[in-house]
This record gives structure tokens, C-alpha cells and sequence, in this order.
């Protein structure tokens, strides 16, 4: 989608004679980061500023507002912005986002970092499995990136250093106040005015000035795909898509239909696959969920008190707990965790207490429907002779030896073949079942 921006009104600093050449291309390529910082967004940044050098851009601008995410992709995103040879904005905005964890690195990476009032940057201390603190060394390695990015770009290195150390944040105005962003604006077409003319230094050591006036800025948004998978990359989907599918894939083994439980089960689960892809995944987690999937199995085959569904419902929930790794941002909600453990314990304990009840009824499909049931002898052929039941005619054979009698009411106690082995009931009848 493409929306015209002229940024008005001359500006004094325009690059003079001498100054650095300006890039060729009149457009402004802006895109958004919006959510947890995931291989999807690092696809779709790298594939914005491989467009942005393509098209010859004059600046691309990173709208950003995360809670932080993978330092993966993180490191990606970096990367990617360090080897522009186009020069990149990255805009904490609109007003009310932030620039945490992760997103403060990206911040601090941009040639350009800027902030929207009321938006917030830092806080960007690594957290272990539980949320608390990680070892030195994971600080460590993780304040030496931040302060050798933030040295970079000239930014502030001791508030990049607390950032990851003493989980720091600092507002807009603050930012900008201790040097740790270059400016703040309420909207992109005030930064735009603000930095036409300025000259940024890109990939390779080459400067580069900005031209905006009369710039033509161009959305680079998700695409649907995109979209979908940066929705699926959610750990609070991937638990309920795995929880979900396993116990639709136990609840058709236990009770063999149409297939419908299967089919459901299985995209339930291959979703979760996708989700779990992007997710920093625990194999804690994964071993919980199948203790889980086991132990309602056996409340499924071999329904007890309750006891198996109970521990089912407690390893699930606990899965929920290991499953995600606890980045700011991929946290598994007890909102979400604590019903789905509760429900999936009081389904297993149902769907045992049901099969325990089909399983010790009478069959009701096959030759098994056939017992017990009282026909009518149609006609005699030696000691036997026939009936029409359910629709076809069958031969009936007296058990014992017994002799047969036309009319007579029989009752059928055996299957054998295609022969009912069947008995008198003592009731005289003259009519044949049709």
C-alpha cells in the first residue's frame, strides 16, 4: 500500500556543495515491527531492506513496538541493519509502545534511532526459565553486544550497559536527554522533517545524505502469510494447539470413528509444530505434554478413580509451564494454562468412564446384533430350515440337534457362519418375519 507524505516547508541544512552525494531514489520505505521479535519479523525486515536497496531508497524506517523477543532473531535484525547500505530509521512509536529487550538493541543499531512522546526504551536484562536472573556469562555476553552496538552508533554506552545488567528503561524525552536516541517526534512526518538533510554513515563506510522534501513514502507491510505466522508464533496457540490435538488423537483411539477426532487432531498438532518452530522450545515441556498424553491413555483404556487423569491434568499444566522458555514476550498465560489442564483432566476422566460403559455393552453392529434376538422359522429344509432377518434370509439350525417347525418362534444364540444357531422360545407362532 503506498500513501503520499510530503514533508512541507524548506529545510535550512540542506547538504551544500562538497557535502556527501545523496542516494538517487525519492521514496521513504517504512515498516512496521509490531509484537515479539521472531524469525518472522527478522524474514520480513530482511526483505524490506532488500527492497529498499533494490528500489534505491532514501531511508527505510523501522516503526517499532515490542516487548522484546528471541535474541536469535534479535541478532538477525541487527545484522541486517548494521550491512544496509540504505540508511535505517528505527521509530519507537505510536505514542504508548516501547522499545524493550530486544527491541532497545534494534533501537540502538539504527543510523537513526527515534521515539514517539510517551513510548519507553530498555529493560533488557536476560531471564532464565522461571523469569528470574541467567548466569553471569549470559549477562555478560549480552551487555558486551549492547554497549559494542550502542558504541557503534554513538549512543549512550552506560545506559546500554544498565539496560542489560539493572533492566533500565528511560522515556522519550529522557532518551533523548542521556544520548541514548537522536530525537524525539510526535509523528513520521516529523521525524522526516527533522531529519532531511542530515548525513548518516552506511555499510562500507559511505556517506550518505537525506533529501526528503516532497518524498514519497511507501508501506512495506506484512504480507498475509507473514501475518499468519507471526500470529502462530504465540506460545499461549502452540500449548492449546498442542494440548488440543493430542487429546483429540486419544479421545478417536479410544473410540474409533468417523475419523473426524484424528483429522482434527492432526492439523491441531502440525500447527503446533509450525508454532513450536519459531518458539525457543524447552524438551522439558515436550516430555511433560507426552507424560501427559500417556497417562490419560491409561484413564482412557484402564479407567480407574481418577487417579491417571489427575496426574494427566498436573503434567499438562506443568508443560504449559517448561514448554516456552521464558523470553519477555513468549510467556504461556495461566489464563490459558490452568482451564486447558483442568479440562483436558475432566474430559479423559469422562471419555474413560464412556468407554468403560461401550465396552462391556452388547454389540450393536455386525453378527453381534444377531443374538438374542427372536425370529420366525419361515420354512422348513430337513431338521433346519430359513428366516428373513434384517433384510436377508438366513439358514437356521436347531441347537442340540433340535428339529424345526414352520412358524415357530426361535430365539438366535449363536452366529456360525452364515447359519443362526438358534433354540425354541416356547411361544407358537404362524407368521414369518418380513
Amino acid at each position: 500500500m503506498v500513501a503520499a507524505a510530503v514533508v512541507a516547508g524548506p529545510v535550512p541544512w540542506l547538504a551544500a556543495a562538497g557535502a556527501a552525494p545523496a542516494v538517487a531514489g525519492r521514496a521513504v520505505l517504512v515498516t512496521t515491527v509490531d509484537g515479539a521479535v521472531t524469525p518472522v519479523t527478522a524474514r520480513h525486515l530482511a526483505g524490506a531492506l532488500e527492497r529498499a536497496q533494490r528500489e534505491a531508497a532514501q531511508l527505510v524506517v523501522v516503526e517499532l513496538d515490542t516487548p522484546g523477543g528471541l535474541d536469535s532473531a534479535m541478532r538477525d535484525m541487527v545484522k541486517d541493519i548494521l550491512a544496509s547500505p540504505v540508511p535505517v530509521a528505527v521509530y519507537v512509536s505510536p505514542a504508548g509502545a516501547r522499545a524493550a529487550s530486544a527491541g532497545a538493541v534494534i533501537t540502538f543499531a539504527g543510523h537513526l534511532a527515534a521515539m514517539a512522546p510517551g513510548t519507553a526504551i530498555g529493560a533488557s536484562t536476560p531471564v532464565d526459565l522461571a523469569g528470574g536472573d541467567v548466569s553471569r556469562k549470559v549477562v555478560n555476553d549480552a551487555t558486551a553486544f549492547a554497549e559494542s552496538i550502542a558504541r557503534l552508533r554513538g549512543r549512550n554506552v552506560d545506559f546500554a550497559a544498565d539496560a542489560v545488567r539493572d533492566g533500565r528503561s528511560a522515556s522519550a524525552a529522557e532518551a533523548v536527554e542521556l544520548g541514548v536516541v537522536d530525537l524525539e517526534a510526535p509523528t513520521l512526518a516529523a521525524l522526516l522533517q527533522q531529519v532531511d538533510g542530515r548525513t548518516m554513515t552506511v555499510s562500507g563506510d559511505r556517506p550518505v545524505t537525506l533529501v526528503l522534501a516532497g518524498a514519497t513514502v511507501v508501506r512495506d507491510e506484512m504480507s498475509l502469510l507473514e501475518r499468519v505466522q507471526q500470529a502462530l508464533a504465540d506460545p499461549n496457540l502452540a500449548y492449546l494447539f498442542l494440548s488440543l490435538g493430542t487429546m483429540a488423537l486419544i479421545l478417536e483411539l479410544a473410540s474409533p470413528g468417523v475419523g473426524a477426532g484424528g483429522v482434527v487432531g492432526a492439523v491441531l498438532l502440525l500447527l503446533a509444530m509450525f508454532s513450536l518452530a519459531v518458539l525457543p522450545v524447552n524438551v522439558v515441556g515436550l516430555l511433560l505434554m507426552a507424560l501427559a498424553a500417556g497417562l490419560f491413555m491409561v484413564e482412557l483404556f484402564v479407567p480407574g478413580v481418577g487417579v491417571a487423569a489427575a496426574g494427566g491434568a498436573v503434567a499438562l499444566g506443568l508443560s504449559g509451564l517448561f514448554l516456552v522458555r521464558d523470553v519477555p514476550g513468549f510467556e504461556v498465560s495461566a489464563a490459558v494454562l490452568v482451564p486447558v489442564a483442568l479440562l483436558a483432566g475432566a474430559a479423559a476422566l469422562v471419555a474413560g468412564r464412556v468407554a468403560r460403559t461401550v465396552r462391556g455393552a452388547p454389540a450393536q453392529t455386525g453378527t453381534g446384533l444377531l443374538r438374542g434376538r427372536t425370529v420366525s422359522v419361515s420354512r422348513t429344509e430337513g431338521a433346519g430350515g430359513w428366516a428373513f432377518v434384517e433384510g436377508a434370509w438366513w439358514r437356521l439350525r436347531g441347537a442340540e440337534g433340535a428339529t424345526l417347525v414352520t412358524g415357530q418362534a426361535v430365539r438366535v444364540v449363536e452366529v456360525d457362519g452364515l447359519e443362526l444357531v438358534v433354540e425354541a422360545t416356547g411361544v407358537p407362532t404362524t407368521r414369518g418375519e418380513k
